[in-house]
């Protein structure tokens, strides 16, 4: 039998569908060419051998997880071969019922997703209210008191468009005593249609670098204050090198359709899509290496095509790599700081 090192975190997309339109997200841009779907429960648990080595699964993807009917059963089997596990959700279809089997169900992380405060999150993310979604939080809060649970650690993934920076000051006052525990700020990573090429926020000079680096320190020294660990990836502008926040070398992403590839990003389920790369627009072509609904996950860990991706990451990367802000060069930045931060796609 084949085995594979241990790895740091496996993201595992349960379902592409979901309730939301948030307007930056490919699966509103590419609506025409979707492929809603929903992850089998045989291919779930095809992975539970190599999850038992695993630090943390991340159930969530493309989509909204609390869609799929069989969940919670994920969430227990994932626990009963003892990773961590944890989610992102919109918190719409969070109510209390729902809240409670959650923090019974033991799972580690819960985060939530915003792309702004107040209105600007409901104009951005349509389908959901930021009151509710704050409301969603204290509840869960609320839940793990009242049954004296540790977990989960219940975060927010916040996606921070460049027209939202003038707002950043907001943040700290809008979730402070709502339960939140963490912060993770992400940029608009992706970009899928041109008209959003203004919303990527990247550094083009060092200058701009310093400049937020001095705003997101700010805001982590005034989380800190309010009991809120605050984290955030920021790159230098020219600086891509073998390094990646996803950690393409310790952890990799699984498909609700099994297909296996580096991260999120490269496995997008839309067929003949555009997307922006450099500078232009490309044709965006997926990268997998394997289904597992074929296949074992170790046996397509060492096929050859996806231990040269490995291997040659940091000099010869992937088409869709090469541009990407996740990659970077100082082997002291935000991954390696942040280890055990969970893993967040907004």
């Amino acid at each position: 039998m084949q085995t594979m090192p241990s790895l740091d975190w496996m993201q595992i997309e349960v379902t592409t569908r979901c309730n939301a339109q948030c307007h930056y997200c490919p699966r509103t841009t590419y609506c025409n060419v979707w492929n809603n779907r929903d992850l089998s429960l045989e291919i779930f648990n095809a992975l539970l051998p190599v999850m038992a080595d695993t630090r943390m699964v991340h159930l969530q993807g493309w989509g909204e997880p609390f869609l799929h009917p069989r969940l919670f059963e994920m969430i227990a089997l994932a626990k009963t071969v003892g990773c961590r596990v944890g989610t992102t959700t919109n918190g719409m279809l969070l109510d209390a019922q729902g809240i409670n089997r959650l923090v019974r169900s033991g799972i580690d992380h819960v985060a939530f997703s915003l792309t702004g405060i107040g209105e600007k999150n409901d104009l951005a993310r349509r389908g959901t209210q930021f009151t509710q979604i704050v409301q969603a939080i204290a509840d869960l809060a609320g839940q793990k008191k009242a049954l004296r649970a540790a977990t989960p650690t219940i975060s927010i993934a916040y996606l921070l468009l460049r027209s939202h920076l003038q707002d950043m000051s907001k943040l700290v006052p809008a979730i402070a005593g709502s339960g939140a525990e963490q912060v993770v700020i992400s940029t608009l990573d992706f970009v899928s249609h041109k008209s959003l090429s203004g919303e990527r926020l990247a550094p083009a000079n060092l200058t701009q670098y310093r400049e937020l680096e001095f705003l997101f320190n700010k805001l982590e020294g005034e989380a800190e204050k309010k009991d809120i660990s605050l984290f955030y990836n920021l790159v230098l502008p020219n600086t891509a090198g073998s390094a990646c926040a996803e950690n393409p070398r310790r952890a990799l992403f699984i498909s609700s359709d099994g297909s296996v590839s580096p991260c999120v990003f490269s496995n997008i389920p839309a067929k003949d899509a555009m997307h922006i790369g450099i500078g232009e627009e490309d044709e965006y072509q997926a990268l997998t290496f394997g289904c597992v609904a074929d296949e074992s996950l170790p046996v397509i860990w060492k096929r050859p095509s996806y231990r040269a991706f490995r291997k040659h990451f940091g000099v010869q990367p992937y088409a869709l790599c090469d541009n990407c802000p996740k990659r970077y060069k100082r082997a002291d930045e935000w991954w390696h700081r942040h280890l055990d931060r969970p893993v967040y796609t907004a």
